[in-house]
């Protein structure tokens, strides 16, 4: 039996998800988060075989509990479930560890196929999105002006975008204002962009804000 954890601000989502799931053999549904500071708790407590994880959720968001599941759980397999579909984001969240990347279009049986993929020790990768991976390497920064940023960096951008303010963004991620701070100015450096605004705008020019959840 492959144990999952469902992860999404959205509880229709977490309901047509589970829906699914339950519907098939071998897999069982055994929790579900809206945060992605409830899903780091429910993992240290139940070690689910497989997490499905959003990104774009308040909080720490879907970024930064991957990370953190990963560094206490390594043996959990996380793979992110989101209507992100453009590099960098993809590369970040496979790099720091993820076993699988869905874009939210996929249907019920690849959805089944990569958790039963990823629980087996495979990586599992949307096929658009593993091409495009694969090409993003021939691609200059110019094209996607995101793919300087740090991983930290992209985390803070996907923040700020969301509208979080600088102390929130703090008490999350248990850094300094300073430091956030320190972060942001570096990335308005890097991508040539003056304040929050132009860096929405900016965002939303190469898909890096997505205002839709399904």
């Amino acid at each position: 039996m492959i144990n999952v954890l469902l992860v999404d601000d959205h509880e229709l989502v977490r309901t047509g998800i589970r829906k699914i799931l339950d519907e098939v053999k071998g897999l069982k549904v055994i929790g579900e988060a809206s945060t992605g500071e409830e899903a780091v708790q429910f993992c240290r407590k139940n070690e689910p075989d497989v997490v499905l994880m959003d990104m774009n959720m308040p909080g720490i968001g879907g970024l930064e509990a991957t990370k953190k599941i990963i560094r206490y759980s390594p043996d959990i397999k996380i793979i992110v479930l989101t209507v992100y579909t453009e590099d960098p984001i993809p590369t970040k969240v496979m790099q720091i560890g993820a076993a699988g990347y869905l874009t939210k279009s996929a249907g019920p049986d690849e959805m089944v196929n990569a958790i039963r993929a990823v629980n087996s020790g495979q990586r599992y990768i949307t096929p658009d999105i593993a091409q495009q991976m694969a090409l993003s390497q021939f691609k200059s920064s110019e094209e996607n002006p995101f793919n300087l940023l740090s991983e930290r960096e992209l985390q803070i951008m996907l923040m700020i975008t969301r509208g979080e303010k600088v102390p929130d963004i703090s008490e999350q991620l248990m850094l300094s204002s300073k430091t956030i701070n320190s972060y942001r100015y570096r990335m308005f450096e890097k991508l040539n962009v003056g304040n929050d605004v132009e860096l929405t705008h900016l965002a939303i020019r190469h898909g890096m804000l997505k205002t839709e959840k399904l």
